[in-house]
């Protein structure tokens, strides 16, 4: 029996999920051992999630599978072939130094717009995921514009509505709701602690509106099982049965909401019988779910997957009206939920943790849909820098941007736990800590809480923080101002003194976790609403003057025609994006890529269980084995995303066959309008 650890650390897991855990930190003789679920935390309750569990206790703390020094290329990229192509070991010094030289030579030939910023939420805690912005601010670089990868159109959407799309409800209030209404979003996938824990024990009931059958979904009391696409028409057939039936709350619309006058008319006129038809979910589930919604009070939780359609933001918008036509808003038990991002709700200064002064005009910025287009050009993309993401193996149009990266004339800089698909063609790697090797700050965007992430260990090898690479990198570029002196402790001591929460960061580190505001709290209670009118704008003269339709619109996409099918690409619950991709034991799990069809679709194309399908489009094509499910509905197909193209024999995933399409609003990933043929593959 191994001797029981001496010393336990309390830490905080900082991956793009919902739960946030609450992680133990197990040491012996000063190593860490172990990495396991903190018992008194309300999320985590003493156990991770599997991806977590497994990737923290094996190849994020193994010196072999880690990036440990700085690496700089001596192959031309085209020789790149799936393993890690030759590169040299470099000091940091040599590495901060050419870096920066070759970047004051294009900001002197190009300006500092030649120069990319991609990144995202392979973290989200405060010091590796934001304050590295100091240094893009300072240099002036341009954006690929984050959120357009995710879910930008339900930003743009919810703040025509509400003024504000981070502000969501407190968890902490499901005790008083009579409904939870799960739109769009996979908790078992993407907050599985939310899966287990907080849907199960609310009182109320739970609807789940997804046109997957998923975990969460089947342990609903209700499934509305939509056609993708047809979201906006569902909200509209809820809405249409809460005016008929009298469940639209006349007092709260009056006071608080602008447009209904305008809508209810159309609202009134719709057929029922036909939004059943158009959205595949049957007129008695309809009226049920209405009636189990509309009286409250119920919470509105709007997923990310929702948006990522063609018309996201038109989506995004009706759904968010039903709290308010239902006076679901401004009470216990009641309110909506995108995200719950807004720092200063935690009383945490994000301008100055980004360096937000340090930009003399707002940076230029580009959409991700745009990303491969951008980077073939010469004249817009001499230099690229990626960190917290890996968008190879991520982002639209993968073989186009596979080529664009392969330029030897594009500088290119990683940042890395591990190499990656796209590390594979840079010029520089970079060796990035991971969150168990420095301290930091976490704002869950799930609960209102604020979390620490503790130093465990020290880094492995050489590597470095993501904000001292920057540091360091700004000083070499002359840099002078206080950003790129302050250590990341001072950092972490200003925000929280500057927060007012009466901590410091030894403080939360005993703690772990606290609750901000100590008790639950009421979404909107001042019925105040950051919009022009100060009411919730149904009708918005802002969308319309941004070309948007001035109310929300009863609509429905276009079903697939000519045989094709409507591909989702939604996470699977081994997977974080790309995140764990590279993990041996959940690669074993993940087993041979395959494609989920509806039994009477895989029929209708020849195809049987465990053949081998190929998927095509305009954009690219990709060979799956074939699974048949009554899980999905007739007419779409599923993949689930994340794998690295480097463990799949056609080095390529289903972002292979993502067009790069944008949706209505935000110039965002429309990844769920994908369109393909199925058949079975060449022999």
């Amino acid at each position: 029996m191994s001797r029981p650890a001496d010393e336990v650390l309390i830490t905080t897991c900082p991956r793009d999920c919902y739960d946030s855990c609450g992680m133990r930190v197990l040491k012996r003789d000063g190593a860490v051992v172990a990495v396991r679920g903190d018992p008194q935390h309300p999320v985590s309750r003493g156990t991770l999630c599997g991806k977590c569990s497994t990737a923290y206790n094996r190849e994020w703390r193994d010196p072999a599978r880690r990036l440990t020094q700085p690496l700089r290329r001596v192959a031309p990229k085209a020789a790149a072939s799936g393993a890690m192509p030759p590169f040299e070991p470099v000091s940091w010094e040599q590495a901060i130094g050419d870096i920066a030289a070759r970047l004051d030579a294009i900001v002197s030939t190009h300006g500092p717009q030649a120069i990319l910023n991609a990144h995202y939420t392979g973290t989200i805690s405060l010091l590796a995921g934001i304050a590295p912005m100091r240094f893009f601010n300072r240099l002036g670089a341009t954006e690929v514009t984050p959120d357009t990868i995710c879910n930008m159109a339900g930003h743009v959407a919810l703040r025509y509505l509400y003024g504000t799309s981070l502000d969501g409800f407190d968890p902490r209030t499901a005790a008083h709701a009579a409904c939870i209404l799960v739109w769009g979003a996979n908790p078992h996938a993407s907050a599985p602690h939310a899966h287990e824990h907080w849907l199960p024990e609310a009182p109320g009931k739970v609807i789940v509106v997804d046109p997957v059958r998923t975990p969460t979904a089947a342990q609903a009391d209700l499934h509305l099982q939509p056609f993708p696409g047809s979201d906006a028409a569902l909200a509209f057939a809820l809405l249409h049965v809460m005016q008929r039936d009298g469940l639209i709350d006349e007092a709260f619309v009056a006071a608080h909401v602008k447009g209904w006058e305008e809508l209810a008319p159309r609202v009134a006129a719709l057929d029922l019988a036909a939004l059943g038809a158009a959205t595949g979910v049957p007129r008695a589930s309809i009226e049920r779910a209405a009636h189990w919604y509309a009286p409250g009070p119920s919470l509105l939780w709007l997923g990310q997957g929702l948006q990522r359609q063609i018309s996201g933001g038109n989506v995004m918008r009706a759904c968010a009206m039903l709290p308010a036509l239902s006076g679901n808003l401004c009470k216990p038990g009641a309110g909506l939920l995108y995200l719950n991002g807004n720092l200063a709700q935690r009383h945490l200064d994000e301008a100055y943790l980004s360096g937000a002064r340090l930009a003399s005009a707002p940076l230029p910025a580009v959409s991700h849909m745009d990303f491969a287009n951008v980077l073939e050009d010469p004249r817009r993309a001499r230099a690229l820098f990626v960190w917290n993401m890996n968008p190879l193996a991520s982002c639209p149009q993968q073989a186009r941007l596979r080529r664009a990266l392969e330029r030897e004339d594009l500088f290119t800089v990683a940042l890395e736990l591990f190499p990656t698909d796209t590390t594979e063609l840079a010029d520089y790697v970079l060796p990035a800590a991971s969150f168990l090797e420095f301290d930091d700050l976490i704002a869950p965007y799930f609960n209102l809480a604020l979390s620490a992430q503790v130093r465990a260990m020290a880094p492995l090898g050489a590597a470095l923080p993501n904000l001292e690479i920057f540091r360091r990198l700004g000083r070499a570029m002359g840099f002078a101002e206080r950003e790129f002196l302050e250590s990341d402790r001072e950092i972490l001591d200003r925000l929280l003194e500057r927060s007012g929460l009466d901590e410091t960061f030894d403080s939360l580190k005993q703690k772990g976790t606290i609750f901000v505001p100590p008790e639950p709290c009421v979404q909107f209670a001042d019925r105040s609403f950051a919009t022009p009118s100060g009411r919730i704008e149904i009708a918005s003269d802002a969308a319309q003057a941004d070309g948007q339709p001035r109310l929300p619109q009863c609509r429905s996409d276009p079903r697939p025609a000519g045989g094709r099918l409507r591909l989702l690409s939604p996470a699977d619950a081994w997977l974080l994006n790309t995140s764990f991709g590279n993990v041996g034991k959940i690669k074993t799990r993940l087993g041979t890529a395959s494609i989920a069809l509806n039994p009477a679709d895989g029929a209708e194309r020849g195809l049987h269980e465990g053949e081998t399908a190929r998927i095509v489009n305009a954009c690219g094509s990709l060979d799956l084995k074939v699974t048949m499910w009554d899980g999905l509905p007739r007419g779409v197909a599923l993949v689930h995303k994340g794998r690295w193209l480097g463990s799949e024999p056609g080095h390529a995933n289903v972002n292979v066959l993502n067009p790069g399409v944008k949706s209505d609003m935000g110039e965002s990933t429309a990844v769920h309008s994908v369109e393909v043929t199925v058949a079975r593959a060449a022999s």
